[in-house]
């Protein structure tokens, strides 16, 4: 477009900074910002909007914030986007900050910014900041959104109140599968496997299907209980669903065949696997040495290695300890210990 002689105008800016930010495409979105503050409206509200959310997705907070006090005029998207970036970068103190900051001014709010701001409190331990923006949800009746109702679900299960998160499920007029893998999720975080799988249950009543991030949470739910019924009927919805391929999916059934005893098909999922990552190698020998099969375990140390991941002290201390009188190759432990 440039060279053809065309000058962008503002329309044009904020549709490549998205872009820059896509894409995180930092060096180009700064030269961009250098061209905005030579040659065109600095202070045009949605192009100074438009750097920050690119600055923001490019995990540079701190210039978002220059770009953010800098700004004659703001609108909600900017005060939202601020606070939006500090939650996603783990700032969630600096959030909350800005967000009483906009409140006091008498700024409106979006169902972008109650749910940057439930993510914060959530990250920072900002129980009654959170309930607060519930109560401010209910008064304003925005409760039946389904972004601002899932991420209730995931603020109430991140302190350990189920019943709220519970309740707060059941009044969504509709429960997407976001909302019920925050729920599934955080009860099986809190050891709360059984109350996990009824949930599952349920959101398969509702016709629900879940994605790999509920496959993943309900597999470790099966894996603390031992109960490898389950965990093989998930196994087979996995398969008809295609999500197998997905590595977290295939590192879990890993993780919960082998806690359950069941070796040779904790193999078999590892072997079809298309892609593994360190968690996978990792789920697989352990799996191995707790399981007394320890020449498979130290087998397969060497083709981790091989394949150019690295053999952690977690993973070599934990065959170790379960197989004590094998006899190590000095080889092998002397590429390790190089490492």
């Amino acid at each position: 477009m440039l060279s053809e002689g065309f000058r962008p105008n503002e329309f044009t800016v904020c549709s490549v900074l998205k872009a820059c930010g896509e894409e995180k495409e930092l060096l180009f979105g700064r030269q961009l910002h250098g061209v905005i503050v030579k040659k065109m409206i600095k202070n045009d509200v949605f192009i100074g909007t438009s750097l920050l959310g690119m600055y923001v997705k490019c995990e540079e907070v701190l210039d978002a914030r220059k770009i953010f006090n800098g700004m004659r005029r703001r609108n909600m998207v900017t005060w939202t986007s601020m606070i939006s970036g500090y939650a996603q970068n783990g700032l969630g103190e600096d959030a909350i900050k800005l967000f009483r900051v906009m409140k006091r001014r008498h700024i409106c709010v979006n169902n972008m910014t109650v749910v940057s701001i439930l993510q914060a409190c959530g990250s920072v331990g900002a129980s009654k900041t959170g309930k607060e923006v519930h109560a401010q949800i209910l008064k304003n009746s925005i409760e039946n959104n389904i972004f601002i109702g899932s991420t209730l679900v995931w603020f109430y299960c991140k302190f350990g109140e189920y019943s709220y998160a519970a309740k707060v499920l059941q009044l969504m007029p509709d429960r997407d599968v976001v909302a019920w893998t925050a729920i599934i999720s955080g009860y099986v975080h809190q050891g709360h496997g059984l109350e996990a799988l009824q949930f599952l249950k349920q959101m398969l009543l509702e016709g629900v299907e879940p994605n790999q991030f509920t496959y993943t949470s309900v597999l470790k739910a099966c894996a603390k209980l031992d109960a490898v019924l389950q965990g093989k009927w998930i196994h087979s919805s996995v398969n008809k669903t295609k999500t197998l391929p997905d590595v977290f999916v295939g590192s879990a059934l890993i993780g919960m065949y082998s806690k359950c005893g069941h070796v040779s098909e904790a193999t078999q999922v590892f072997d079809s696997m298309p892609e593994k990552n360190f968690v996978s190698w990792k789920s697989m020998i352990i799996g191995y040495a707790r399981n007394g099969q320890c020449n498979e375990a130290l087998q397969l140390m060497y083709r981790m290695k091989a394949e150019g991941f690295e053999v952690d002290n977690y993973i070599k201390t934990t065959v170790i300890s379960a197989c004590g009188d094998i006899e190590w190759d000095s080889e092998f432990d002397q590429c390790i210990q190089s490492h």
